[in-house]
Order: C-alpha cells, then sequence, then structure tokens
C-alpha cells in the first residue's frame, strides 16, 4: 500500500507499537499479570467474554509478536524497505547486496514481514483491551544494544541478532516421512555449524561490511534464521490452538497463523539460495545443500508427508510439531537457546516465563 493509501487504522496500528502500547510496564506489573501472570490469570474472572486461558494464550502470543516485531525491524532498518509502513533506520546497501544474493526481492519480503509482525501485535493486544484484559508491554526491557552499522537505528531493543545459534533442523524435519519431533524424533542440522557457535545475522558495525565470504556469511545466516523464526511461530499457532476455548479467540488464532506458514515457506526457499562458502573469520561452513540428496534438497519447500497422531495411520503432509503440551514455554526455550536474548535481564525472562507457563495451563 502507497503513503497515500494508507489507512488510519492501518496508521494508528503503527502508531500503538512504535510509540508504545496505551497500558503501561508500571501498571501491567501493579496489576499482577505481567509479572505473575499464572498465578494472577488463576484468582482472575473472566473479562469481556474471554475466558482465563484464553487471555493467557493471547498474552503469550501478544508478547511473541513484540518479540518477532523488534527482531524483524532490525533486518528491514539495514536490509528492507523504509517507509511509512515499517519506519526506522536508512538501510545499508553493502548488507543488502549481500542479502539480495538469496533473492533480488528480498527487500521486499523482509519489509512484508515486518509489516506483518507489526500487525499482529498490535491486533492481538487490542483485541485484549476491548475485551478487558490486560495487554502486554515489553517496553521496559528495550534495553540490548543495536547493530553499529551505518542504517541502523541507535535504540535499545528487546532481541540481539549479533550472537545467534541457528537451530536449522527445520531443514530436515519437513522432509522427512518417517520421523516427527511429535514422536519424540529429533531431526539433523542442515547447517551443523550454525548449531554449534555464536554467530551475527546483521553486521555488528561496519567493519563486518567489506565484500567477501565474510559478509556473505553474515548475510546466509539470516536467511535460515528468517526461516528458524517463522517456523516457530508457524507450529507455535498450531499447538495453542488447541487450548483455545472461545470460538472467536479460535478464529483469530487460525487467521494469524497460517501467515506464519506462508512466512516460512517463502523463506525456506529463499535460504536454498544461500551459496556455499566457508566464513574466513570464524570457520562456520555452509555446505552445498544440494549434494548430499533429498534430505537438504533446496527445491523440496513442500512439507513432504511424514507420521501424525499414531504410527498406524497413513502419512499425510502436516505442520509440525504439533503437540500442545509445553508448547509455550518451548517456544520460549528455543528463542532463548537461538541466542536471542543473550544480554536481557533476569527480570525479563522471568516475565516471558511466566506468560509461556499460564498459556500452557489453558484449558478448553
Amino acid at each position: 500500500m502507497e503513503a497515500s493509501e494508507q489507512s488510519p487504522d492501518a496508521t494508528n496500528r503503527r502508531s500503538f507499537l512504535l510509540k508504545g502500547a496505551a497500558v503501561g510496564v508500571a501498571s501491567l506489573g501493579a496489576g499482577g499479570l505481567l509479572l505473575e501472570p499464572a498465578e494472577a490469570l488463576a484468582k482472575a474472572r473472566p473479562k469481556g467474554g474471554l475466558t482465563r486461558g484464553d487471555v493467557a494464550i493471547l498474552r503469550f502470543l501478544a508478547a511473541a509478536e513484540l518479540i518477532e516485531t523488534d527482531l524483524w525491524q532490525q533486518y528491514n532498518e539495514l536490509a528492507g524497505i523504509q517507509d511509512s509502513e515499517v519506519p526506522g533506520g536508512s538501510g545499508n546497501p553493502d548488507y543488502a547486496e549481500a542479502v539480495a544474493v538469496l533473492d533480488e526481492d528480498m527487500d521486499q519480503y523482509i519489509h512484508d514481514n515486518t509489516d506483518d509482525e507489526i500487525s499482529h501485535a498490535a491486533f492481538i493486544n487490542a483485541y485484549l483491551k476491548a475485551h478487558g484484559a490486560e495487554p502486554v508491554n515489553l517496553n521496559k526491557f528495550r534495553n540490548l544494544p543495536s547493530s553499529k552499522a551505518t542504517g541502523a537505528q541507535q535504540i535499545g531493543r528487546l532481541t540481539n541478532l549479533m550472537e545467534l545459534t541457528v537451530d536449522t533442523s527445520f531443514w530436515t524435519r519437513y522432509r522427512s516421512d518417517s520421523q516427527n519431533p511429535d514422536f519424540g524424533n529429533k531431526l539433523p542440522q542442515a547447517v551443523p555449524g550454525l548449531a554449534a557457535g555464536r554467530f551475527p545475522a546483521i553486521p555488528r558495525s561496519d567493519d563486518d561490511l567489506s565484500p567477501g565470504d565474510h559478509l556473505q556469511a553474515i548475510a546466509n545466516t539470516a536467511g535460515f534464521h528468517f526461516c528458524f523464526i517463522e517456523q516457530g511461530g508457524t507450529s507455535l499457532y498450531a499447538q495453542l490452538a488447541q487450548r483455545v476455548a472461545g470460538p472467536e479467540v479460535l478464529r483469530v488464532l487460525l487467521s494469524i497463523g497460517p501467515t506464519e506458514a506462508m512466512h516460512f515457506q517463502t523463506w525456506h526457499d529463499k535460504a536454498g539460495n544461500a551459496p556455499p562458502l566457508t566464513d574466513p573469520t570464524n570457520g562456520l561452513v555452509f555446505p552445498d545443500l544440494n549434494a548430499d540428496g533429498e534430505s537438504t534438497q533446496t527445491n523440496l519447500i513442500m512439507p513432504e508427508p511424514t507420521i501424525f497422531l499414531q504410527r498406524k495411520f497413513p502419512i499425510v503432509s502436516i505442520i509440525r510439531p504439533t503437540q500442545t503440551r509445553g508448547a509455550a514455554m518451548g517456544a520460549v526455550k528455543a528463542l532463548t537457546d537461538d541466542g536471542l536474548f543473550r544480554g536481557q535481564s533476569a527480570e525479563f525472562f522471568s516475565v516471558l516465563k511466566g506468560l509461556a507457563r499460564a498459556a500452557d495451563a489453558a484449558q478448553r
């Protein structure tokens, strides 16, 4: 949408997030819902027609979307399109060029993914507020440093994109016809090195911007990280939807969740274009993914049918995993293991885990 065509609602949802939620962190903490959500929600009465469990699920998802928004805004500032829909930053031509090796339209895709996450967070928080429940505000925890590279805003962040440990098992998970994490299977990594170190997905400073394999390795890391984040969102909505009680709340989750799947498949395709290389500064190896057969073949981006529910049933193409027990805490663990929160405070982890425990305690 061009700036001249942008609706008032679109403008309002941007300002809702970019200028802070209507309810401050202090008031959320005072009510007990942010600092001890599981305990507080256990005692609270349903509000505005929403059950306690539905409120807990929505609040956790609001927090997850705020976290996604924060990381996607960092990517957009350097390699996306800065406009009235996704303001902030001024772009970094060198990094953007390296990211564009994965696809010449990466700037548009990054922009649109960022715009989507902004809308998800704003909608869920507004929906909570409209039903008399507390929205989620994480502004208190925007204390992590920004990239020092030209183009990045110098503001506090919720997430750290400069020391990532990226789980790439999503790649083989969606190609296996006999293994599914819901059955306890652990799939191999497509890029083993990414899950074994601490690597930047955005330049830490202009020192990282010299053309060559180091800069391309940073861009490749970003490409696989895009997949990791959006695969997690795809599964999370499918998992938590099974715990929702209200039909309208279920509609919200079933309407937002598939957009995460669309993101994931897009990034799955683009990551396959990451050129094989070895980063000369740290030894990180990006292999030729087409050299080892179907388990890593780059154009197999449709989910392969696999086992589901019970092994006696025929294999079927599905989102995976969808086991709902411990889904929210599993998401917190995955993001933490990713290195996304390196440098965050103990209070931040307490808040996030509290929101996750409350969501996982929800029952239909």
